[in-house]
């Protein structure tokens, strides 16, 4: 049961959530000094753990009771993220290889605090394209987020076969063939495409993670809203040389989950450094006013794949031919890949 008490503006009103009707009052299961206190909007009420500063913020298994507008988080039959389970997945030969087009030239953008993750926005003057795999569309770099443990090994939000990684990179795009943002894009079918590559503790760092969180950057945007500008960033460095990918149609992994996504996981993980790991770890969610609380642990907990059909460009039944031809390389900005191997 949700009992909501509320009046013209969020702001000068209380909001009481009670979904135990057993228990016949919220204070009786969150008891002082938890108080139930709303962000300025409803956009910015949720959380991964439910309780900051000792105030009552919706962490996911609340986020479809607490507006409306979010109840696919709860009812959803899409959503992300999932547990891949590659004896369910289906070969599809047909599976071009991935597009990127950059203009041919290198990158910028700001790296963010936002609280809850680790985000690249590139310029918006700056076309980042991704197409072919699964897409009929080509679809907009917008961001780039980062979800990481407190552990070493934990922290991906996918797994794959239960294996879970020590971060998952997801590079989030819209498709900018039938709509002019991400914003109108995320509400409707064909919308997004996220990319995610997993990351684990290795000694070879990824030349793209190894800009992106070498010390100067990482030390500001040490808390909440903190902001830092890069520059010649080489996008392609980010992806593993040769990978296969296996994909899904899901939702995203944040409010209000709408199950517009489709979803590329790349299989051969990408190396980070324990002591970029570490260094994410000391990023905070709040503002250099506020308790430290770390970011780590970013992640949804794992959905049902229900229905769902996963594909893939790996021919599980010639193993000893995996990774090798055009077809497991990105092809970047028009240069033909190699051929394929027989």
């Amino acid at each position: 049961m949700l009992v909501l008490h509320t009046c013209a503006s969020l702001s000068r009103c209380s909001l009481m959530i009670n979904p135990f009707p057993s228990i016949s009052h919220p204070s009786l299961l969150f008891p002082s000094p938890v108080q139930f206190v709303p962000a300025k909007t409803y956009e910015d009420w949720w959380a991964y753990k439910e309780t900051l500063h000792g105030s009552f913020v919706p962490g996911p298994p609340f986020w479809g009771l607490v507006n409306s507008a979010w109840s696919l988080c709860a009812i959803g039959k899409r959503q992300s993220p999932v547990d891949v389970n590659t004896s369910q997945m289906v070969y599809d030969p047909f599976l071009p290889p991935l597009r990127l087009s950059t203009g041919g030239k290198k990158i910028s953008g700001t790296m963010y605090n936002t609280g809850r993750h680790v985000s690249f926005r590139p310029d918006p003057l700056q076309l980042v394209n991704v197409s072919g795999g699964p897409l009929l569309y080509s679809h907009r770099l917008q961001e780039i987020r980062l979800h990481f443990g407190s552990e070493d090994g934990f922290g991906s939000e996918h797994q794959i076969d239960g294996e879970t990684y020590s971060a998952e990179v997801q590079l989030i795009h819209y498709n900018q063939e039938l709509y002019p943002n991400i914003s109108e894009a995320s509400r409707n079918p064909n919308g997004l495409a996220v990319i995610s590559i997993f990351a684990n503790i290795g000694p070879s760092p990824n030349p793209f993670l190894t800009r992106l969180l070498n010390r100067e950057t990482i030390t500001r945007i040490s808390y909440k809203n903190d902001a830092y500008l890069l520059h010649d960033l080489s996008l392609e460095d980010l992806y593993p040389e040769t990978f296969g990918f296996i994909t899904y149609q899901g939702s995203m992994t944040t409010p209000p989950c709408y199950e517009t996504a489709t979803w590329i996981l790349i299989d051969r993980p990408i190396n980070i450094t324990s002591v970029q790991i570490h260094s994410l770890r000391l990023l905070s969610q709040n503002l250099p006013s506020q308790i430290f609380r770390s970011m780590s642990d970013n992640s949804r907990p794992l959905q049902p794949l229900l229905h769902r059909s996963l594909r893939g460009n790996r021919d599980p039944r010639r193993p000893t031919r995996r990774c090798k031809g055009g077809n497991f390389r990105l092809h970047v900005d028009g240069t033909r890949p190699p051929k394929t191997v027989a």
